[in-house]
């Protein structure tokens, strides 16, 4: 696996991407909007309750999840990125695109 994994993110039609350093256990927002990159380095590096499903649909157990622990927990936090800091992660957008193409100043 990679060192940095990567996503494209957008905000108030800012377009941008989010670095995960998996070794370092750092997170980096680039995106145009100085509010939106210090919430959402904020929210990324905080451990979070978050209900994981079990069995079923229907069946959750609320667990600590520590977005630096892993990828694995870092994508987790990010299916909650949204509704906590209004960036949008692009989980369909290719990162590449948006590295190469980003609305950055």
């Amino acid at each position: 696996m990679d060192k940095i994994y990567s996503v494209a993110v957008s905000c108030r039609g800012a377009n941008g991407w989010v670095e995960f350093d998996t070794e370092a256990k750092t997170v980096k927002v680039f995106l145009d909007d100085a509010k939106a990159v210090a919430d959402a380095e904020k929210f990324l590096t905080e451990k979070h309750q978050i209900k994981i499903p079990q069995e079923s649909l229907l069946d959750f157990i609320e667990e600590t999840i520590d977005p630096l622990a892993d990828v694995e927990s870092f994508q987790t936090v990010l299916t909650r990125l949204w509704e906590n800091t209004e960036v949008h992660v692009d989980w369909s957008r290719p990162v590449d695109y948006v590295k190469a193409h980003p609305t950055l100043d």
